[in-house]
């Protein structure tokens, strides 16, 4: 049980829940570095192409209109945070955004701000 005494008493109680995690700064730490590599437009258009197929570095360089290496560079980027993982078939590696809450969420937040009409609810 935390013993906050807060300056100002609204007459409302902070649940203590609320303080236990707002306490824990790694776990918003690793919400800042999603954050952070969804802020380039390229790793977002590529983090939304693969929470929609699977596909080669070199299928998505072409769909990207992107270089190999800097497309291999922001799925780098993306599979250290965890939005994407990969499979190997003989020499070839296929990328897909991983199956996690949080992607899901994120192709959902993408998709709802860019209005998309093909969005199921």
């Amino acid at each position: 049980m935390n013993n906050i005494k807060l300056p100002h008493d609204h007459g409302e109680k902070i649940e203590e829940y609320i303080i236990e995690r707002l306490e824990n700064k790694d776990h918003f730490d690793l919400v800042a570095e999603i954050f952070k590599q969804l802020g380039d437009s390229n790793r977002i258009r590529l983090f939304w192409l693969l929470s929609n197929v699977e596909e080669c570095v070199i299928n998505i360089s072409a769909l990207m209109r992107m270089s190999s290496p800097a497309v291999s560079h922001h799925l780098r980027l993306l599979k250290t945070n965890g939005l994407v993982t990969t499979r190997r078939l003989g020499k070839e590696v296929y990328y897909k955004a991983a199956d996690t809450k949080e992607a899901e969420y994120i192709k959902k937040i993408i998709e709802k701000t860019l209005n998309f009409t093909d969005i199921e609810e």
